[in-house]
């Protein structure tokens, strides 16, 4: 029989309510690739230099993963509905001031309010499926449903991106991507506010401001040279600053330590940092996104602005990527869990594999390459990248205790985003090097750019030592006084 607390806390129209919180998360999760193959039609509409760009794909990307943590945790103070409203309605009106942008700064502007939005609405879709589904079948089959979802959002913009732009039924162009947002939006706040029911943490967390303060002074101190370097010769003062980022950075994790000692909330809870699993997965996760945010920029400058492809040709050919990660479903879903160590390192050799055979396929056929010489290849790294994403947040977080679930989980969704900004910032500083005037210019910069993605996965390779086996009994956290996780008590 259950508690009066937990009739409570069970929605009375749970399905209905899931999904219109995972509408909502699929749009925000397929705008972050959405713009991709937009971006050389945004040139040629609205000018501005190479930098800008990079600024619409590492803007959303920056502010998304800044807001992440916090966004779930205003949840559990103000109210998840409440919250998870205003999310949707902010994230709805700045698509409007995206899809109306009239420079790149007010496009930039508009996805960075996208990004912040986005991370203040996704976070409700975890609060929706344990608040309003009882524990047991529903509950997991929520959970399936919500992995299956987001992870369709996650490869399928580039592909409707195209489809959209290349339809373009209302001579709209590349500002329907942001305008279909609209009716999506509209309808998640209509079932928002019919089927979510109104629910709050019993003892909300405190917000961390100045963490969050700190933590965005120090990426920004970071990216922006990375970013504006080129378009301003590289000026002194520009190369001070990724310098002043380490010295912020170590601000803000004395900063965390202190306020988990205070027995506050942190926005990084430093105590996660004691197991190496983790550790070890927040470097991963976030060198393996920017690898593949890398590589769809590039291969858009390349191919779209390059050799003329338009965004369904380009969108077509991408798709044998998620083809390739489709592969492997089945094959991570049996032993995974096991040799999550030997998915992870297999799968960054064969990416490398792939990557490789790329870079030979630009060299050998220069401006006369097409699809057939492109797909395979990324098919290949399809399938190794496969073998890393589904396993990899298991892997990373199977020594976390329940108690620390959330923020966990929020910290690691909020380093693969990190990973995105940087891997946007570093594919700019590579392939604008040097003067790509010609398409033939552009496809050399794209091979010598995807060198950096072949260093980076034989980092990831080298690091999946470091990971647990899947045989070991996953550890206990400790806190800082020596006290078993499992021994204290649950904090917020």
């Amino acid at each position: 029989m259950p508690s009066l607390d937990q009739l409570q806390r069970i929605g009375r129209h749970p399905w209905p309510a899931l999904f219109v919180v995972l509408l909502a998360a699929f749009m925000d999760l397929v705008d972050v690739t959405i713009v991709n193959v937009a971006l050389p039609s945004i040139h040629d509409d609205l000018g501005g230099t190479a930098s800008a760009g990079q600024w619409v794909v590492a803007g959303y990307a920056l502010a998304f993963a800044l807001t992440l943590v916090t966004g779930g945790r205003l949840g559990d103070i103000a109210g998840r509905q409440k919250i998870f409203l205003i999310g949707v309605g902010g994230f709805t009106l700045a698509s409007v001031l995206a899809g109306a942008a009239v420079s790149p700064e007010m496009l930039i502007a508009a996805r960075v309010a996208q990004g912040v939005f986005g991370g203040i609405m996704v976070p409700q879709v975890m609060s929706v499926i344990t608040t309003q589904f009882a524990a047991g079948r529903e509950r997991t089959a929520a959970l399936s449903l919500s992995g299956l979802t987001l992870g369709l959002a996650t490869v399928s913009g580039p592909l409707l991106g195209g489809l959209l732009i290349s339809a373009d039924p209302y001579g709209l162009g590349w500002r329907l991507i942001f305008y279909v947002n609209i009716p999506v939006g509209v309808f998640a706040l209509a079932g928002g506010l019919r089927w979510l029911r109104e629910s709050r943490a019993d003892r909300p967390p405190r917000l961390d401001l100045p963490g969050v303060g700190l933590l965005a002074a120090a990426s920004l101190l970071l990216l922006v040279p990375l970013m504006q370097g080129r378009d301003l010769h590289w000026p002194w003062w520009l190369l001070v600053l990724p310098a002043l980022s380490v010295p912020t950075g170590a601000l803000f994790v004395r900063h965390q330590r202190r306020r988990e000692r205070a027995g506050g909330s942190p926005l990084v809870p430093p105590r996660l940092f004691t197991r190496r699993s983790f550790s070890t997965g927040l470097i991963l996760t976030t060198v393996l996104s920017s690898s593949t945010t890398c590589y769809y920029l590039l291969l858009t400058w390349s191919l779209q602005d390059g050799l003329g492809w338009t965004p369904l040709h380009l969108a077509l050919t991408m798709l044998s990527w998620p083809l390739g990660i489709a592969c492997t479903g089945q094959l991570t879903n049996w032993y995974g869990h096991r040799a999550g160590r030997l998915f992870v390192g297999l799968g960054a050799c064969i990416t490398i594999l792939g990557m490789l055979g790329l870079i030979l396929a630009l060299g050998r056929y220069g401006t006369a390459i097409g699809s057939l010489q492109i797909a395979p290849w990324l098919f290949l790294s399809g399938i190794g990248m496969g073998m890393i994403a589904p396993v990899l947040p298991h892997t990373a977080l199977r020594d976390v205790l329940p108690a620390e679930a959330g923020a966990a989980s929020g910290v690691f969704n909020s380093a693969s985003q990190m990973g995105a900004a940087i891997g946007a910032a570093i594919a700019g500083v590579i392939f604008f090097a040097g003067p790509p005037v010609t398409a033939a210019d552009q496809l050399r910069a794209a091979g010598h750019t995807l060198w950096y993605n072949v260093a980076v996965l034989m980092i990831a390779a080298a690091m999946s030592r470091l990971l647990p086996d899947g045989t070991a009994a996953p550890q206990p956290l400790t806190h800082a006084g020596g006290q078993s996780a499992a021994a204290a008590p649950a904090g917020p």
